[in-house]
């Protein structure tokens, strides 16, 4: 009997040139069904055409960039948005379609962007599998204050997206919890990122220093860690805080000023391509966002030997975290009860030694090659139920 041909797989994201998350994951999934499960795989790109990936991607996946430029809507006035956006959405479904009629895949799966809104009218004999990184409240909200046309148009996007979701074989989603929050779907599948490297050594846990790590933006709560830090570096006078990630800093170089934070214990850094190092050189490790789709680098900082104390937000680190055991999980938003955990952990070597021991235990169900067993399975049932 032949070797069944390899599945052919198509991933339709905007770009890999920047240090996000979600294209780590990409990029880290795309490799290993490439080079260990020996699919084909195709990246399918609109933006950063002639740009460098950030992240290294193997010789066997394929990239296709559409070159569309959705970003040059960021610099157009209000009235020219609308027309430049239906132009280019217009030659992005053109374009997409003679793409994927020419490549035939197995698979198409949308990183719910732009071509979630048309990829199943798309008839290229292709099973569409749409797979979100982030959780519903946060994906696509509208903000600004409320009015009837924001109100309105928020009505019928919602309505037209889970028209479109309801078409596709599988939606995936990071958590259980962000599956409840899609009832009228029948669809729903969890699967969690995956932990994006295999530490070669784990922290000895004999520096004094704390670690927050991730963009530099209203979603990571850095002004809420800052506070919080703000109040414990009195409690434990020899430790020191270091965050690192991309964007803009000066908004919370600003807040280090205002609450009169010690600069000589605390930094802020941009962003590292040795993550690992810097939580190896690190006791501790604080997630303060407001909300995740999932919490990568909770796992990322586990695999490293750290414990976490991180804010209770919907919807990732409690997927993530056992409260009390591998980490610490603060009512989301109190920064005072987050400032006195931090004190705790900090003046506890005991616990978090114990802590560091469990979180090692817990990541195992993060490693690659489990989370990547999950998508093969999904790949080979979504392809088997139209041989049946």
């Amino acid at each position: 009997m032949a070797d069944k041909k390899p599945l052919k797989i198509v991933y339709c994201t905007p770009a890999l040139y920047m240090a996000g998350g979600e294209e780590r994951v990409l990029t880290l999934k795309a490799n290993y069904l490439a080079d260990v499960l020996g699919y084909d795989v195709t990246i399918i790109l609109t933006e950063g055409n002639g740009q460098p990936l950030f992240y290294t991607l193997s010789e066997r996946v394929h990239t296709i960039n559409l070159d569309i430029d959705f970003e040059a809507l960021w610099t157009c006035s209000f009235l020219q948005k609308i027309p430049t956006y239906i132009k280019k959405q217009h030659r992005y479904k053109q374009l997409l379609t003679k793409t994927l009629k020419e490549l035939r895949p197995d698979i198409t799966i949308s990183m719910m962007r732009r071509e979630i809104n048309f990829l199943t009218s798309i008839d290229d004999g292709s099973h569409k599998i749409g797979e979100i990184h982030v959780n519903r409240d946060h994906f696509r909200n509208f903000e600004g204050k409320p009015n009837v046309v924001k109100r309105l148009f928020a009505f019928f996007w919602q309505r037209s997206l889970i028209k479109h979701l309801k078409q596709l074989d599988k939606f995936v989603v990071l958590t259980d919890e962000d599956a409840r929050l899609w009832p009228e779907l029948s669809n729903v599948i969890t699967i969690p990122d995956m932990l994006s490297f295999v530490p070669k050594r784990i922290s000895p846990m004999t520096r004094l220093r704390l670690i927050s790590v991730g963009r530099y933006c209203y979603q990571k709560g850095f002004d809420l860690l800052l506070e919080a830090w703000a109040v414990a570096q009195n409690m434990a006078p020899q430790w020191r805080l270091d965050i690192y990630g991309d964007g803009d800093r000066e908004p919370y170089e600003r807040i280090i000023d205002d609450l009169k934070i010690d600069r000589s214990r605390c930094e802020l850094h941009g962003r590292t391509q040795d993550i690992e190092s810097e939580f190896v050189n690190s006791s501790l490790s604080v997630c303060s966002s407001r909300f995740e789709g999932f919490g990568l680098v909770i796992v990322e900082a586990m695999a490293c030997g750290l414990p976490v104390v991180a804010f209770n937000c919907q919807y990732g680190p409690s997927s993530i975290i056992s409260d009390g055991k591998d980490g610490l999980l603060i009512k989301s938003g109190n920064v005072l009860a987050f400032a006195y955990a931090l004190a705790y952990m900090m003046n506890d070597e005991d616990q978090r030694r114990q802590m560091a021991k469990e979180a090692l235990l817990k990541v195992n169900h993060f490693k690659l090659e489990n989370i990547m067993e999950q998508w093969r399975q999904l790949f080979e049932e979504v392809c088997n139920r139209q041989q049946k």
